[in-house]
């Protein structure tokens, strides 16, 4: 079976349908409409909290778009789109492109840490060496010839550049300097995606072996997933100092690892600023902690935050200063 024509047919597919969204700011008749930018493995809690969040408050409606969050905060920065609450699966987007570093415009002065989570692969029944594969040997079945290995774009995508710091950093764990090398020979370009859940249904199809992704989603979708040790999955801030040593060249700069925690913030011209500080008060209170707990995230009983002077009151309440940044 040859399998890239069938990625580049999904790819097409999936970029037509991100083109085909509603304009960002679009308001229905008689409802108030809050614009929302996420990264696209919050899509699934996403949509149960905007739910929620619409019950509570008639006549409003959320109108989320999810994608590689590189890409998501260019399209407030760069297309100036409005957007109400941004969300990106790495906290050091905000201040990199919304603080204003280097005299550009500054959208935001505040973020907050959201959710944790870890990099993983998850495969089915239907994957190459299936059988064989476990959470010892996962990097050398992951080179063997003729594995197709999904992945995002680590130019628009956290998931995409914290994969390759992730096998950097496998380098060194294993003492063995070609595993990084060997595992993205199996995952070229044909396989990558803006957001890498994109390509869960070509993994359940079978058009893709493997597939780097945040395992979230693998609890989420009920899929097969491997345990990488914590030292390289980037999911302990205690292992932050080795996380460093772990980096990934992209067209915006080489990127070191860090501890993967997930941030919100509302930008300064958000079209709905009030209603957008309740959106996120939900969001980081208890309910909203709840559903992203359910789906997998690592939570924090007390979010930090960064700017925590510079938010409104109803948030500085449910935050506390994040220590070692900002």
């Amino acid at each position: 079976m040859k399998r890239r024509p069938f990625i580049h047919a999904l790819l097409g597919a999936t970029s037509f349908a991100v083109l085909a969204c509603a304009s960002p700011g679009a308001q229905a008749a008689g409802q108030t409409v809050l614009t929302v930018f996420a990264a696209g493995t919050l899509a699934v809690p996403f949509r149960e909290i905007d739910q929620a969040f619409e019950k509570q408050h008639p006549g409003v409606e959320v109108q989320a778009q999810f994608g590689g969050s590189v890409k998501m905060v260019k399209r407030i920065t760069e297309l100036h789109q409005n957007c109400d609450v941004y969300a990106s699966a790495d906290y050091s987007v905000v201040p990199k492109y919304l603080f204003g570093e280097n005299g550009a415009k500054r959208y935001a002065d505040w973020y907050a840490g959201l959710v944790s989570n870890a990099i993983t692969f998850v495969y089915t029944d239907k994957s190459k060496y299936a059988r064989e594969i476990n959470d010892r040997n996962w990097y050398e079945v992951l080179a063997k010839p003729g594995v197709e290995i999904g992945r995002s774009d680590p130019d628009t995508d956290p998931s995409g550049y914290q994969t390759v710091q992730m096998l950097n950093l496998a380098d060194r764990y294993y003492k063995d300097p070609k595993i990084e090398q060997r595992i993205l020979a199996n995952a070229p370009r044909s396989n990558m995606r803006d957001t890498e859940t994109s390509l869960i249904s070509a993994l359940q199809l079978g058009q893709i072996d493997y597939l780097a992704i945040y395992r979230s989603d693998a609890l989420q979708h009920h899929l097969r997933h491997l345990k990488l040790p914590a030292k390289i999955d980037l999911s302990d801030p205690r292992d932050a100092a080795f996380y460093k040593t772990g980096v990934a060249h992209t067209k915006n700069g080489t990127l070191t690892g860090k501890p993967i925690v997930y941030a919100l913030t509302v930008p300064l011209n958000a079209a709905h600023k009030d209603l957008a500080d309740e959106y996120a008060a939900f969001v980081l209170g208890p309910e909203g902690r709840k559903i992203l707990a359910r789906h997998g995230f690592g939570t924090f009983a007390t979010p930090p935050a960064v700017g925590r002077d510079k938010m409104p009151p109803m948030l500085q309440k449910l935050v506390k200063p994040w220590q070692g940044e900002g």
